[in-house]
This record gives C-alpha cells, sequence and structure tokens, in this order.
C-alpha cells in the first residue's frame, strides 16, 4: 500500500517549518545528496506522520529517515515507540546516526541506496 496518506496533527505543521529552518549539519549534508529525486524518488524534510515529525520522508516508499543525534540521547524508549508507532501506520525505517552521516557519508548514502532499490521491489 505505498503512498499511502498518513494524517497527522496540523499544530505539527509550524514546528516542522521550524525544524526545517533549524537543520542540523548532518541534516543539511544528506539533504544535499537526496533532494530533487537524486535516487529515483522524492523525500521531504521534517514531515509530520501521526503525531510526530520525522527528519526525511518518501511518500512513494513510505520510507522514513532518521538521523540520531543528540537530540536522541536517553530517549531510545521513546524511539522505539514512535518508530513502533510509525510502523504499525506502513512506515519503513532507515536510522543512521549524526556521525556517520558526517564521517561516512557515502557509506550512508550507499545503505540508503540499497535501503531504497529493497523498497521499490515490495
Amino acid at each position: 500500500m505505498k503512498n499511502q496518506i498518513i494524517p497527522y496533527n496540523p499544530k505539527l505543521k509550524e514546528y516542522a517549518r521550524q525544524l526545517r529552518n533549524n537543520s542540523t549539519l548532518s541534516e543539511v549534508l544528506l539533504w544535499q545528496r537526496i533532494k530533487g529525486k537524486a535516487y529515483g524518488v522524492e523525500f521531504h524534510r521534517q514531515v509530520p506522520l501521526h503525531e510526530f515529525i520525522v527528519d526525511f520522508y518518501c511518500h512513494e516508499l513510505q520510507l522514513a529517515i532518521e538521523i540520531d543525534g543528540n537530540s536522541h540521547d536517553n530517549k531510545y524508549d521513546y524511539d522505539c515507540k514512535r518508530q513502533n508507532i510509525l510502523e504499525n501506520l506502513g512506515v519503513h525505517f532507515i536510522r543512521f546516526t549524526d556521525i556517520e552521516v558526517k564521517k561516512e557519508l557515502f557509506s550512508v548514502l550507499l545503505a540508503l541506496e540499497d535501503k531504497i532499490a529493497e523498497m521499490k521491489e515490495l
């Protein structure tokens, strides 16, 4: 059921806009590489889904990219619960750490390319 619309809390829209305007370095680095259908699918930044905001989201594949930086420290349980709720709505995830994006961008992009190819086959 690809390209399914997942409802979101409209109150998150303004916060998502603020996040887009205040991106982290790792978000900027990744965005420069994936924007404009660079991998054959379109991603959007800071997308509200249900009661949450994901860093990047491809509606076509229902694929969320999360970059776990300092804001995720000590939030493992919350992140797992949040991801589980969204996965139950059909969202698939790929996660990278802030350090991976900054120091191993090539490997991150290869992993993302593999995940996109895998998702296209579903």
